[in-house]
């Protein structure tokens, strides 16, 4: 009886092992074949702000290029470049994406040739903000044929490189878009010109006072990487200007520009702040929102940067 029990207890294990491998390799497939479908319609895109991303990593040979968030995306106008600079100009900016984001573009683009001129649009990105790393998933995509962007992936946290393993998880954020950016269908995907995505909206609020704008500490991984980011430019013999592009309220202090202000100094790169320029404090009509150039905003200021450019 006791040697039955053995037996039959030991059939029950051996079954419970076999079903868990089947299980697992049966995770295993659908993860892969789940997650190769996402890859094929994530990088067959065409438009929208993933296949932006795109085309930032991989495919521009442009020969100016700007960086940076939302600012940047909405503040500088391709056209404008092209016709008072003659030179070619495209615009990698996107929206809630700072520091980790643009300098992993720019390590992408390095691999594929040197633009001759990069404006970098800053926006006060050293305040520490658990926000900007989640936003790194924006980079999933291209954690595995990007070797260059993982150590910037990685700071998201110390289990990417595991997570990575996964086929789905890269995508697991972005099917909705994916969908839409693969439904050709007028009105659902922001349309761009160059990168450049205009505002329309006018402002009409007055003008408000801010209090200083500090932080309690420094995140010392942004410090470092936006230094990583001006390196690279003048390594590589890349020209770089730093520009805080116009906002519509007013401060005191800003202890963010102040450090970036410093660390151009340090690395003898211009850095230009618009945000108390009174063409634009004056004029809350070329405003979408209070942080927002609209499109003649954007016209003006696009002008009054390429102007800087041609003195330079």
């Amino acid at each position: 009886m006791e040697g039955s029990l053995f037996i039959s207890s030991s059939n029950l294990m051996k079954k419970f092992i076999l079903n868990c491998v089947i299980g697992i390799i049966i995770v295993f497939v659908l993860d892969f074949a789940v997650g190769e479908s996402l890859e094929y319609f994530y990088f067959k895109q065409t438009s929208g702000f993933q296949y932006r991303t795109t085309y930032s990593m991989e495919k521009t040979n442009e020969d100016i290029l700007v960086f940076g968030s939302s600012r940047a995306n909405h503040h500088y106008k391709p056209s404008v470049f092209k016709k008072k600079l003659n030179s070619s100009f495209y615009n990698t900016g996107r929206d809630g994406n700072f520091i980790f984001y643009q300098t992993a573009v720019l390590k992408s683009i390095l691999k594929r040739y040197k633009p001759k001129l990069i404006l970098y649009d800053f926006t006060g990105e050293f305040n520490i903000n658990q926000t900007d790393y989640d936003r790194l998933s924006s980079l999933l995509p291209y954690y595995k044929n990007h070797s260059e962007i993982r150590n910037i992936v990685n700071l998201r946290s110390q289990y990417e490189p595991v997570k990575n393993f996964s086929r789905i998880y890269p995508y697991n954020s972005t099917i909705g878009n994916i969908a839409i950016g693969n439904i050709n269908i007028n009105g659902l995907r922001t349309k761009d010109k160059n990168g450049y995505v205009p505002l329309y909206g006018e402002w009409k609020e007055p003008l408000k006072m801010r209090d200083i704008i500090k932080f309690e500490k420094t995140d010392k991984n942004k410090i470092n990487v936006f230094k990583d980011f001006l390196s690279l430019c003048k390594e590589n013999g890349i020209a770089v200007m730093v520009i805080v592009s116009p906002v519509y309220y007013t401060y005191d202090k800003d202890y963010s520009l102040e450090l970036c202000e410093e660390i151009c100094n340090e690395y003898k790169i211009p850095f230009f702040n618009f945000t108390k320029n009174q063409d634009f404090l004056e004029s809350p009509y070329l405003f979408d929102d209070v942080s927002h150039l609209n499109d003649k905003g954007a016209t003006l200021f696009s002008e009054k940067v390429a102007d800087l450019v041609r003195e330079d």
